[in-house]
């Protein structure tokens, strides 16, 4: 994926100085063991640990465009990645590192994979987004990827890389794909995605527009041998759209199309998918009358916080992989950081590492869960204390405004919860970053937006805040019949991911969760709150 945007400061996250001079709270006794964590309920100033263990986040800089695939000779997934830093070269940049995990949630950092180009010439001084494969015809890992530089005859190619270990790689000098030679523009020319289809041959698809202008559309090749590759046409987007870090899968007995839909606009800037039988019916899905899955929110899997999303499959298990962005701003407080990357704002590029299982229901309509490991590794039992309520008797929450303030939270936690409302219209929402003197704090709220379907809002609550925030919302989903909300909840410093039902997914990025109260908040009506816990590591 082509990312050549304005770098923003990151100031306060990762390095340990800042840290020390922003990890305060209002009396300044930041690490003082005399603290009473247990019970105090204030609103406390923490930062995040210098890189995240469960959502990946390196010590320096930021993971960006994700790559993963199903390494079969070591039995694990490979996660590569374009590596971010906050001081890149103007014209050299985004190296592509690499993580494995077996479980999605567990990483190694394999560092650097494929350098940058030597020099500010070469047409891969900069690298784009790809993809990597492993081909058992050759015992060959290959990756494909886009090599980016404003100084060359084509701005973008696409290139390749070979190695036989995926420890020692060979860059292929002598090979490319440029646009301009098959009818493309040599200015958008990236994002390949390799896959096999029903035909046994590799396809690749390629994100470009045509040379004489129009809509954006994907190039496709094929290849019998990975070596070479031969146009095989061209695929219509849908409309004006730009779909980046394409990612085409069979699961069963549907064809998938995941995609990140690059508008910049807070309802569309989002990873989605299309689904069909086949792969040619798949690309019929496409162009000016595009068919949506039939799950009422155009195929949308997450929110603007879950962003470049690919799948890699064990052969059991799809997991797919997307970047979380920060925020700029150090601290929860300086410029309203939380609610930065709404209001119609871009979010920054490049973030933390979030995966997610993805869910296969029986119509081939998607929706993302937990990784299945995430429980495992949150196995300490955390003790849940209620400090504060109102409107709170016998676990029901009664009248607008009710909550109940539970004690602080470590910096990684599974909160689980299940709530019943008492009829089809009642609100209700979470809250972190919540102390008994905060004039604002930061609220999920699961809103009815009609009796029969929710979705999930982010607000800034409190005699500060502004309230809704825009453009950092969920998608629609159908309210559970029964009325009962099985809610999980997992945070890895200010990354968190919520699940409700396996119906609805929700990733956002909240600074100061850890060492904060939380609250479980009503809004009208009425909703009996149940099996509280928290789980930590």
């Amino acid at each position: 994926m082509k990312k050549m945007m304005n770098k923003f400061l990151f100031a306060g996250l990762v390095c340990c100085g800042i840290a020390a001079a922003t990890a305060c709270s209002d009396d300044d006794t930041t690490g003082d063991p005399a603290r009473d964590w247990a019970g105090t309920t204030t609103r406390f100033t923490p930062t995040d640990e210098t890189g995240f263990s469960t959502y990946y986040t390196p010590a320096i800089g930021r993971v960006g465009d994700p790559m993963p695939f199903y390494d079969a000779r070591n039995g694990n997934f490979k996660v590569l990645y374009l590596q971010e830093f906050d001081n890149n070269m103007d014209k050299r940049f985004h190296p592509i590192w690499a993580v494995e995990t077996a479980d999605g949630c567990n990483y190694q950092s394999l560092g650097e994979v494929l350098p940058y180009g030597d020099n500010d010439y070469q047409q891969d001084a900069a690298l784009g987004t790809g993809c990597c494969y492993y081909s058992e015809k050759d015992g060959l890992y290959y990756i494909y990827y886009t090599g980016h530089n404003g100084n060359c005859k084509n701005r973008e190619v696409v290139m390749r890389a070979t190695s036989p270990d995926f420890k020692t790689w060979t860059k292929d000098e002598l090979w490319q794909l440029a646009g301009p030679e098959y009818g493309y523009t040599g200015e958008d020319f990236r994002d390949p995605q390799v896959f096999v289809a029903e035909d046994g041959l590799y396809h690749m698809v390629i994100v470009t527009k045509p040379a004489t202008g129009g809509d954006p559309v994907f190039a496709e090749f094929t290849s019998a041998d990975m070596k070479v590759w031969n146009h095989a046409g061209r695929i219509p987007m849908i409309w004006d759209r730009v779909l980046e870090c394409p990612d085409i899968f069979q699961m069963g007995n549907y064809w998938y199309l995941v995609y990140s839909e690059s508008v910049r606009t807070s309802w569309s800037r989002k990873v989605k998918y299309l689904v069909a039988n086949t792969y040619e019916d798949l690309k019929a899905c496409l162009g000016g009358s595009p068919r949506w899955p039939n799950d009422g929110h155009e195929g949308v899997l997450d929110t603007r916080a879950f962003y470049a999303g690919k799948t890699a499959s064990n052969g059991t298990d799809r997991y797919i992989w997307g970047w979380c962005p920060f925020r700029s701003g150090s601290t929860i407080d300086e410029m309203n950081v939380n609610v930065g990357g709404g209001d119609g704002n871009e979010p920054n590029w490049s973030g933390a590492l979030v995966c997610h299982k993805i869910i296969q229901h029986e119509d081939g309509t998607l929706t993302l869960g937990e990784v299945p490991a995430m429980a495992a590794k949150y196995n300490q039992e955390a003790t849940v204390k209620v400090m504060e309520s109102r409107g709170f008797s016998n676990g029901m929450l009664a009248g607008d405004g009710a909550y109940v303030l539970y004690n602080r939270l470590g910096y990684h936690n599974h909160i689980s919860f299940t709530v019943k409302t008492s009829n089809n219209w009642d609100k209700f929402g979470v809250s972190f970053v919540r102390g008994t003197d905060a004039k604002k704090y930061y609220t999920i709220v699961v809103n009815p937006e009609d009796e029969n379907h929710r979705k999930v809002n982010f607000e800034q609550e409190g005699e500060e805040g502004k309230g809704f925030v825009d453009g950092i919302d969920g998608y629609w989903f159908e309210r559970p019949s029964d009325n009962v909300y099985n809610i999980d909840i997992y945070t890895d410093n200010s990354v968190l991911a919520m699940y409700i039902n396996d119906v609805c997914s929700y990733t956002q990025r909240i600074y100061g969760i850890q060492k904060n109260c939380w609250s479980i908040n009503n809004y009208g009506g009425s909703v009996t709150v149940s099996d509280v816990r928290v789980m930590q590591y």
